[in-house]
């Protein structure tokens, strides 16, 4: 049976470790008890129990079971002593003293953190140790054999457990922090909340118990020492005296008891603004002094919302001369002018002006968000620019009235008691065609160039007026010119029409739909009236259906169409319009005759297409000439083919030194042989006249054929034919320098002639020398060769 031995240098600061202490001495008083033979250990990892084995015939003695866990150690983390630290001791039965035996620890930090006596199982610490790092061990322990290390035992699992201390201080993670609250709030107004972590155990004792209090921020906020949550602590916090404050926070372990640890973080409290202030003047019930465009403005303390402000006049503008309104960046009240004022009347006004806030909301002292001021408005008389009668005019001209037409008139008046005349001037940027003129006198606007409705209807353009007297006093007035329309366009086709007519349609079928377009708009809208011109009113093919919505449907008289016949059908139609004077014009259809299916789709409109034999569809015919080009070309390469047969290849390599070397191994048929050569040529010299190209070579210059050569009274004069083609082959540029090769193989059935070669072989008796051959040059080099190499063979 395994055993554990709990030896400790200092004291335990808890009950916990002194019920520890007890369950240590108890079971080294267990280990004291003489035990008789040999007992194996049983670990079963709850309560234990053990078995002793007595001598023969002794009855069976049994230990009551114990409540602890016996698989269990601790230590303290952090320990910083010189020596290492016991831990624990391992106990076997086995150990009777005399046996050689060890014991042996593996696991987690087994021989680095942890280091076992082996002979006699004391576990040491031997590094300092970190709870928060790791908090437990998982070990195995086991007894061998000293001399072959044999196990005697199964090993044992325990665990060693890291026992905290206070060694880690409180810290807040998310801090520092930042919070609001209204100002006014009531006390115990919940401000915010922190909260601070301690990484040392929360279950054993005080280490991770924390208790809040509040350094740096009394008497405005306190903290709940449990919840950490921050509260008012003050009445009447006012933002206009103080917006931000900062609360210093302390968190410490221990249960807050002196000796614990302690961490701190700071908290940002701003007050929002809440609508606590009315809106003040800086001269509340003095004159202002102003002129017209002037500004007052009341001051409010609070800020955004709470402290917009609107103006308004509520006594002194008895005839309504005047507004104010609030400038929204600067909150100002700006004072304008609705009227105009008389400065011989009246040159002075005294004004009652509020300012309210927006946002009224009940105030905590109970008075009103407003207040007052007055203003006094002197009249001043100043020069002022001149005023047109019409902020804006609008006028209008018909598009084909005449050059220097009147449109209309501009006026305008100096509003000052002078009264200077204003003279009239056209902004050339607006009129940069320069189609209107104005008077500088009375401000008549007149027409300079001819209008056309069509290309602009309106036309914009700005009118000045200047002081005589000073001209920088100007103002401006826009005119705007609409162009009045009158009938002065012939209707004409919506489009460029391509009519259609089947062969096959029945009489009255509808050719076409025309419709028309006018480029005039008369405000009783288009109506159009189609007819045939006179000359095409009686015609027999087409006539025309009014579909009384301004489009007509061309008809078809009969069904004897045909394209052979005629193809095109020119309609001419004309087109008249409503206006006053009407308008007209001539508009030509033109009409095609096609070939349709039964179903009326158009298939080909030419006149050829009609010649087709019946049944036969266009891919049929196409079929048929891609068949008669196919044999074209088959016979086209047969012929070729059967030519280059017939020609002999006589076009040899120049560097091939056998170029002349010819075979005479095939004799011809002899004097029976008409086909060897055809003297047809000689007896027919002008037969002849053009070129025959060489057929063993391709010459690069074309030689160009002689004239025609007329024979004699004879009719054949051979002597001067040969003649002639012998200058003509010395002469012609193009020939090669060896003359053409005729072939003799052929000589025909039963000729005498014998064999055309005079050259014997080395076989023959003859002794003849053929050395000369080397002499005549590299052409003759492989023949003289093969001679000397036959009488070197004879020789042999």
């Amino acid at each position: 049976r395994w055993r554990s031995k709990k030896e400790s240098n200092k004291m335990l600061m808890d009950l916990w470790m002194s019920l520890l202490l007890v369950w240590i001495t108890c079971v080294s008083s267990a280990s004291m008890t003489p035990i008789i033979g040999q007992s194996r250990s049983t670990q079963t990892g709850g309560p234990a129990a053990v078995a002793s084995g007595l001598g023969e015939g002794q009855r069976l003695l049994s230990r009551a079971k114990r409540g602890w866990v016996w698989n269990q150690m601790f230590v303290l983390e952090e320990f910083s002593g010189r020596d290492p630290i016991l831990v624990g001791r391992l106990h076997t039965d086995l150990d009777v003293g005399n046996k050689n035996i060890k014991y042996v620890l593996s696991g987690e930090g087994a021989g680095t953190i942890f280091a076992i006596n082996e002979l006699t199982g004391d576990i040491h610490a031997m590094k300092r140790l970190d709870r928060e790092e790791k908090a437990e061990y998982t070990l195995k322990a086991q007894v061998v054999d000293a001399d072959n290390n044999e196990p005697l035992e199964p090993p044992s699992e325990f665990i060693i457990k890291v026992q905290d201390i206070n060694d880690n201080p409180p810290q807040f993670i998310e801090g520092p922090y930042h919070a609001s609250v209204p100002e006014m709030s009531a006390v115990g107004t919940p401000v915010t909340r922190v909260t601070a972590t301690d990484a040392d155990d929360p279950v054993y004792g005080n280490s991770a118990k924390l208790v809040y209090s509040i350094l740096d921020g009394q008497p405005y906020f306190s903290v709940d020492p449990n919840t950490a949550t921050i509260k008012i602590a003050l009445h009447g916090m006012d933002r206009e005296m103080r917006e931000e404050y900062l609360v210093v926070i302390q968190a410490k372990d221990m249960g807050g008891h002196m000796g614990g640890l302690s961490g701190t973080t700071t908290v940002t409290v701003t007050l929002t603004d809440i609508n606590d202030n009315p809106p003040k003047f800086s001269k509340s019930k003095s004159l202002h002094s102003l002129k017209v465009g002037g500004r007052v403005k009341a001051n409010d303390r609070d800020i955004g919302e709470n402290a917009k402000s609107t103006y308004n006049i509520i006594e002194g503008d008895d005839q309504g001369s005047f507004e104010i309104i609030t400038d929204t960046q600067t909150q100002e009240g700006i004072l304008r002018l609705k009227k105009p004022l008389d400065y011989e009347n009246k040159r002075t006004f005294t004004l009652k002006v509020e300012a309210t806030n927006i946002r009224a909301e009940p105030s905590p002292s109970g008075g009103p968000f407003k207040d007052t001021a007055t203003v006094k408005i002197t009249v001043e008389d100043t020069d002022e620019p001149p005023v047109f009668s019409k902020p804006m005019y609008l006028l209008e001209v018909k598009e084909n009235a005449p050059i220097n037409t009147v449109i209309g008139t501009v006026t305008a008046r100096d509003p000052d008691a002078s009264g200077s005349l204003v003279r009239y001037f056209i902004d050339r940027h607006t009129d940069l065609e320069r189609q209107f003129n104005i008077n500088v006198d009375d401000g008549k606007i007149t027409l300079a160039k001819a209008l056309d409705r069509e290309t602009d209807t309106w036309h914009n353009i700005t009118v000045t007026a200047t002081e005589v007297r000073n001209h920088s006093q100007i103002s401006r007035a826009n005119v705007a010119i609409r162009v009045m329309d009158i009938n002065d366009n012939a209707p004409e086709f919506a489009d460029e029409y391509d009519a259609v007519l089947c062969e096959n349609g029945k009489p009255g079928q509808v050719v076409q739909i025309v419709s028309a377009v006018d480029k005039d708009d008369p405000i009783q809208g288009h109506y159009f009236d189609y007819r045939l011109v006179p000359e095409m009113l009686n015609n027999p093919n087409f006539t025309i259906k009014n579909n009384q919505d301004n489009t007509i449907s061309i008809l078809a008289k009969h069904d004897t169409f045909r394209r052979q016949k005629q193809k095109l059908y020119y309609l001419p139609i004309i087109v008249t319009d409503n206006g006053n004077p009407p308008m007209s014009s001539t508009n030509t259809l033109t009409i095609r005759v096609c070939g349709c299916s039964k179903e009326g789709i158009v298939g080909s409109c030419n006149a050829e297409a009609s010649v087709l034999p019946i049944g036969l569809s266009m891919g049929a015919l196409i079929a048929i000439l891609a068949c008669i080009i196919l044999l074209l070309v088959i016979v086209v390469l047969f012929v070729t083919l059967r030519r280059h047969k017939n020609e002999p290849l006589i076009i040899k390599d120049d560097e091939d030194v056998r170029e002349n070397i010819i075979r005479y191994d095939d004799e011809g048929g002899g004097e029976e042989d008409t086909e060897a050569f055809d003297i047809a040529t000689l007896q027919n010299p002008d037969g002849i006249n053009g070129y025959l190209p060489r057929k063993d070579i391709k010459p690069d210059l074309q030689f160009m054929p002689r004239a025609g050569q007329h024979s004699g009274p004879n009719g054949v004069d051979v002597d001067e034919f040969i003649n002639v083609r012998l200058h003509e082959a010395d002469n012609d540029p193009t020939a090669p320098p060896y003359d053409s090769i005729q072939i003799y193989g052929y000589e025909g059935r039963g000729s005498m002639a014998g064999s055309l070669s005079s050259l014997e072989t080395a076989s023959s008796d003859s002794d003849q020398n053929y050395d000369y051959l080397r002499e005549w040059g590299p052409r003759f080099r492989r023949l003289g060769e093969l001679y000397s190499v036959g009488e070197i063979l004879a020789l042999w």
